[in-house]
Order: C-alpha cells, then sequence, then structure tokens
C-alpha cells in the first residue's frame, strides 16, 4: 500500500477528532488539515490518477463545506451569514 493511502486515512481520523473538539479548539488545527489537504490530494492522484484525486477533492470539500462557503462569499464581496 502506498504511503499516499495512509497518510489519506490519517487525514480522514485527524479531521474526524478535530470535527468533535468545541469549536474555539477546532481552528488552529483545522487550518493545518485544510492546508495539507490539497498536497495530499495531488500525491494520490500521481499516486492511482485522476480518479481518485477527484474522488478525495469531493471528500475533502464534503469536510469543509461550511468554512469554504463562508471564504467564497467573503471573497466575493457577498453578505456573509454570521
Amino acid at each position: 500500500m502506498a504511503y499516499s493511502v495512509v497518510f489519506a486515512a490519517l487525514w480522514v481520523v485527524a479531521s474526524t477528532i478535530v470535527a468533535m473538539l468545541p469549536m474555539r479548539l477546532q481552528f488552529p488545527p483545522g487550518i493545518v488539515l485544510f492546508a495539507s489537504a490539497p498536497v495530499l490530494i495531488i500525491w494520490l492522484g500521481f499516486d492511482y490518477g485522476w480518479f481518485f484525486s477527484v474522488l478525495a477533492l469531493a471528500g475533502f470539500a464534503s469536510r469543509f463545506r461550511n468554512p469554504i462557503r463562508y471564504y467564497w462569499r467573503r471573497w466575493t464581496g457577498r453578505e456573509v451569514d454570521q
């Protein structure tokens, strides 16, 4: 088994643990997970092809859908719900 799959599985476990933390404690580890995801997705695509990279991207977008939606609205100048 390639290391990319091992690290992807560890990323999923870590993000699940972070999701169980209180909201005020989620931000620092969440930023690290958010920043490391693109590298991991590219690595998976390099090892297994673009289809698995797309699946990993869908999982990433599903996991971080609310932060992505929030920052997308801020960056495009639309109203942000608080």
